[in-house]
């Protein structure tokens, strides 16, 4: 089963340094090709939605760089 990014739920980004930092980013706004985030600290971020080979989709709200902190749909905050 695939996930893909809900309007009004909130998902964890994980930073590659710190793996007990976890940043909450709601989804305001979803397209076919882009979801926009709100994440504290940061304001609003629209961004391209990319699937990974589960075809679950993931996205880089921060920008891509090799500590680049990752979105993932599956990873919903409870």
């Amino acid at each position: 089963m695939t996930s893909t990014f809900q309007v009004g739920t909130t998902y964890k980004m994980l930073w590659v340094t710190d793996a007990d930092a976890v940043t909450p980013c709601k989804v305001v706004k979803r397209t076919a090709k882009f979801v926009t985030f709100e994440l504290p600290g940061f304001g609003v971020k629209r961004v391209g939605v990319k699937a990974d080979l589960d075809g679950n989709e993931v996205a880089l709200p921060l920008g891509s760089y090799s500590m680049a902190p990752c979105v993932r749909a599956e990873r919903v905050m409870a």
